[in-house]
C-alpha cells in the first residue's frame, strides 16, 4: 500500500496539527538502515560449537565442524530498519546490492544482484531477485534507501549470508540452539551436610558442572535436581504431576574435582540435537551427604535457549503484582524455546498449534526475532494434532506471521494447506461445519489435505473441567463454528494479498453467511447469550468468549454479552484465557481486563507465581490438572496482552507499515513499555492522575502510528509536543492526527 505523500502536502498536514516540519524525511539527509535481515533474521553470520558463541570462521562453517545460519530458500527475503531520531523519516524508494565478494560490495558492484532503484516503501519481505544462488556459497548484501525529497542515504554497513547445500524453494532458516553458563543466585546450608543451590528460575539444562572437594575415595554426594523445593529448602523428591525431579550418585575422589552430571529424560516426540545433549528443567541442586563447603564450590549449570535478545522488549506499571506476571511470561518465551520450536511443555514435548498460537503472540511481543515463531507454525500445518481447533487455528497463526513480518511467501507456500485448515469440507446445509464423530473422518482425502491419517477431536478447552459445562456432543458447536467464522475472513484477507480476486470474493460471501446462520442458530435471543450448541439451551463462557473475540456479536448486543462474561470470571483454563483477554479488551473493558491479570485468586497467573513456578505452567495450580507440568508455553498469555492491548500497540497494517497504539490502563497510575517491531522498537509512557493523562512515545522510521485515546466526559483538549491539536471524537474514543516516526509528547486534559 503506498501511503508516503508528496512534500508540499506532508508540509500542509504538519501545519495544519501543528506539529513542527523541521523533519529529516524533508531535510538533506536521510538515515542509514540498520539491522539488516535476511530471511527475517538479523544475526545471519551466527555461528556456535557445542552450542556456545564463537568467532564466525566461515570456513570452519562451511565444513560442518560448526553450528550457523544457513540460508535454506532459493529467494531469500531482505529487511532494514530505519533510525527514528529523528522525526518523520519516511523511505519512498531502496536499492539493494548482493555481491559474490566482499570486495566487489565495497565498490558497489552487485554482481549477483542489483535491484536499482526501486520506487516503494517497503523495508521488510522484499524477495530476492538477482541470478540463480549457488549452494553452500557466502553472499554479501548492502542497501541503501531514498526519502520524499529524493535524497539517498549512504549504503548500509555491509551483512553476510551462507547459502545452504540444497535449497529448496521454501523452508525457513533458524538460529542454532545456545548453551548458556548460569551459577546460582544462593547456595545455603539446610540441614548438616545438605547444600541447595537456587539458580533463581527454571531453565532447560543440558549439563551439571559441580567443582567439589573430599579427603578420601569413599564419600558419596547425593545430587537431587528438580523445578520445587519443600518447606524446609530441600529439593521436593515428590513433586506432583509432570514437575521434574531426579537423583544422581556421585562418588567423589580424593581432593578438588569437577564432575559432569549428563540428564536423563523419559522421551518426547521432538528430540534434542546432538550438539545439544538431552536436557531437564530444573532450579533447585540439592546435595545431600557432602562434607565439604557448598558455598567455596562450584555449580554451573548449561541452560538451553534459541537465542534471544533480552533487552528487544520490557513492561513496568505502577502494579507490582502485574509486573511479576509480565516477568513471568517474558522469560517463559526464552525458557520454553529449548528445542527451537513451540511446544506443549516437557511431559510430551509435542507441537501443539494452540500452545504455537500463543506462543506466537507473545513472543513477537518480547523479542525481535520471528523465525522461531514461523518455523513452529509451519511445522504444525504438515505434522497436525487432534484437536478440531488446533487445526483450524493454523489459519490464525499464518495470518499473523504475515501481519507481524509483511513476508508473502509462507502464507504463499502454505495457501492450498490453509484453505483445507478452514475444515469447509464439512460443511453442513445451513452453512456451519460439524467435525466431531462425522463421516466425513473417514474419508482418507479429506483427511489428508489436513495431513491428517487419524479423526480428530473438538476441545473446546482442556483440561475437561475447565469447559464451564460446555455440552459436548457431536452436534453444530458455537465454538468450533466462532473458529470456521474467524478463518474466513482471515482467509480474504489472505487472498487479498496474494492478489486472489475471486478467492476474496468467495471467503467475503462465506464469512457472511456463516455469520447468519451463526446467529439463528446459537444466540439466545431471551436471555441475550450465546448457547453451546443447537442441541442445548446451556450457555458457557466460552460459547460468549469466542462469538465476541472473533467478530460474531452484533454491537447492540456485545454489553449483555460482555455481563455474562464478567458474571463467569475466570472460569476457563490458561488457554482460553487468551481469548477472553482478547474479548475483553475487544469490548475496550480495561478495568475488568486489569483485574483479570494481577488476580492473587487460585485462578491466577500469580497463583502460578506463588506455588513456586518460574515459567508459566500449564494450568491454573497443581490441583487444577494432577498431571500438569511447570513449563507450558500456552500460560503465558498476558505476555502478548499487556502489549497488545493493554499497552495497546499492535500492527495494523501488515510489516508494522501502520499500526496502533490504543492504552487501556484501568485502573493503573502509570506505565511504561518497550514493544519490538520488524520496524524498530516503539517505546511508550503513560501517566493519568485526575482529570490528564500524559504519554511519551518514540516511533520508529519508516512507519505511522494511529493513535487512539479515551474520550473524557467534559474537556477533551489534546496537544502534541505543546501545541494543541484537534482530534476526531468518535464512539466515546479520540482518534488523533496520524503520527510518523520521532518522539512525541502528548497530554490529554
Amino acid at each position: 500500500m503506498e501511503y508516503f505523500v508528496k512534500n508540499r502536502l506532508v508540509r500542509y498536514v504538519l501545519s495544519f496539527v501543528g506539529i513542527g516540519c523541521c523533519a529529516s524525511g524533508l531535510s538533506q539527509e536521510m538515515s542509514v538502515p540498520t539491522q539488516l535481515r535476511c530471511d527475517l533474521l538479523l544475526q545471519t553470520d551466527y555461528q556456535s560449537a557445542y552450542g556456545f558463541v564463537v568467532p564466525t570462521e566461515w570456513k570452519v562453517a562451511q565444513s560442518g565442524k560448526h553450528e550457523c545460519v544457513r540460508i535454506l530458500t532459493q529467494t531469500p527475503s531482505f529487511g532494514w530498519n530505519i533510525s527514528s531520531d529523528e522525526p518523520e523519516v519516511m523511505q519512498t524508494a531502496y536499492q539493494i546490492l548482493v555481491a559474490s565478494t566482499e570486495d566487489g560490495l565495497k565498490e558497489n558492484l552487485g554482481d549477483v544482484w542489483d535491484s536499482g532503484k526501486v520506487i516503494s516503501a517497503q523495508s521488510s519481505g522484499i524477495l530476492y531477485g538477482g541470478k540463480p544462488l549457488a549452494g553452500d556459497r557466502l553472499y554479501f548484501w548492502k542497501v541503501r534507501i531514498w526519502n520524499g525529497n529524493q535524497v539517498e542515504s549512504a549504503y548500509s554497513d555491509a551483512a553476510v549470508f551462507l547459502t545452504d547445500k540444497n535449497l529448496q524453494k521454501h523452508a525457513t532458516a533458524r538460529y542454532p540452539l545456545q548453551k548458556q553458563q548460569e551459577m546460582p543466585v544462593c547456595v545455603r546450608n539446610v540441614k548438616d551436610n545438605t547444600w541447595v543451590a537456587d539458580f533463581g528460575k527454571a531453565a532447560f539444562c543440558g549439563q551439571l558442572y559441580l567443582t567439589l572437594s573430599s579427603d578420601s575415595d569413599r564419600d558419596t554426594v547425593v545430587v537431587h535436581t528438580g523445578e520445587a523445593n519443600t518447606p524446609e529448602g530441600t529439593v521436593n523428591r515428590k513433586p506432583g504431576g509432570s514437575i521434574r525431579y531426579c537423583r544422581y550418585r556421585l562418588p567423589l575422589r580424593s581432593g578438588t574435582h569437577t564432575y559432569q552430571i549428563q540428564f536423563r529424560h523419559d522421551g518426547g516426540s521432538i528430540k534434542m540435537p546432538s550438539y545439544i545433549g538431552e536436557v531437564v528443567p530444573f532450579r533447585y541442586v540439592e546435595l545431600e551427604n557432602y562434607g565439604g563447603n557448598a558455598e567455596q564450590a562450584l555449580l554451573v549449570r548449561n541452560a538451553v535457549y534459541y537465542p534471544y535478545n533480552e533487552k528487544a522488549s520490557y513492561f513496568e506499571s505502577s502494579d507490582s503484582i502485574l509486573n511479576q506476571v509480565w516477568d513471568l511470561c517474558k522469560y517463559s518465551v526464552k525458557a520454553t524455546s529449548f528445542t527451537g520450536q513451540f511446544i506443549d511443555g516437557d511431559r510430551e514435548r509435542l507441537p501443539y498449534e494452540g500452545d504455537n498460537y500463543i506462543g506466537q503472540l507473545t513472543a513477537y511481543c518480547v523479542d525481535d526475532e520471528y523465525n522461531l515463531p514461523r518455523y513452529s507454525h509451519e511445522y504444525s500445518i504438515t505434522h497436525p494434532t487432534w484437536p478440531t481447533e488446533w487445526i483450524q487455528i493454523s489459519v490464525m497463526t499464518a495470518w499473523l506471521d504475515y501481519l507481524y513480518t509483511g513476508d508473502l511467501r509462507s502464507i504463499r507456500y502454505y495457501y492450498e494447506d490453509l484453505k483445507a485448515k478452514c475444515l469447509m469440507d464439512f460443511e453442513t446445509e445451513n452453512g456451519l461445519i460439524i467435525v466431531s464423530g462425522t463421516d466425513k473422518q473417514k474419508n482418507p482425502q479429506v483427511m489428508a489435505k489436513i495431513h491428517h491419517k487419524r479423526s480428530i477431536e473438538d476441545i473446546v478447552d482442556w483440561p475437561i473441567a475447565e469447559r464451564d459445562g460446555y455440552v459436548v456432543d457431536n452436534s453444530c458447536k458455537s465454538v468450533i463454528n466462532a473458529y470456521y467464522y474467524r478463518d474466513l475472513v482471515l482467509m480474504s484477507n489472505i487472498a487479498e494479498a496474494l492478489g486472489y480476486v475471486d478467492d476474496v470474493t468467495f471467503y467475503k460471501k462465506k464469512a457472511a453467511h456463516v455469520k447468519k446462520s451463526f446467529q439463528q442458530v446459537f444466540w439466545d435471543r431471551k436471555n441475550k447469550r450465546y448457547r453451546d450448541s443447537d442441541k442445548t439451551e446451556h450457555a458457557s463462557l466460552h460459547a460468549n468468549v469466542f462469538s465476541l473475540a472473533f467478530g460474531l456479536v452484533n454491537e447492540k448486543d456485545k454489553a449483555s454479552v460482555m455481563e455474562y462474561i464478567r458474571s463467569k470470571g475466570m472460569a476457563c483454563s490458561v488457554y482460553v484465557a487468551q481469548f477472553l483477554l482478547e474479548a475483553v479488551y475487544g469490548a475496550e473493558d480495561g478495568n475488568y481486563g486489569l483485574s483479570l491479570m494481577n488476580s492473587t485468586g487460585d485462578r491466577s497467573w500469580y497463583n502460578m507465581i506463588r506455588e513456586g513456578s518460574t515459567v508459566s505452567m500449564e494450568a491454573w495450580g497443581n490441583k487444577y490438572k494432577p498431571n500438569q507440568d511447570w513449563n507450558h508455553i500456552w500460560g503465558a498469555a498476558p505476555g502478548n496482552i499487556i502489549m497488545r492491548e493493554l499497552i495497546g500497540v499492535k500492527p495494523v497494517l501488515p510489516g508494522w507499515n501502520r499500526f496502533q497504539i490504543k492504552p487501556q490502563l484501568g485502573e493503573l497510575e502509570w506505565a511504561k513499555a518497550k514493544v519490538p517491531t520488524i520496524k524498530g522498537a516503539v517505546t511508550v509512557k503513560y501517566s493519568q492522575a485526575g482529570t490528564t493523562f500524559s504519554m511519551e512515545v518514540k516511533i520508529p522510521g519508516n512507519t505511522e502510528a494511529e493513535v487512539i485515546l479515551p474520550a473524557r466526559k467534559d474537556k477533551n483538549r489534546v496537544s502534541i509536543n505543546g501545541k494543541q491539536v484537534k482530534a476526531r471524537l468518535k464512539e466515546g474514543k479520540l482518534f488523533l492526527p496520524v503520527l510518523r516516526s520521532g518522539i512525541y509528547q502528548i497530554v490529554l486534559n
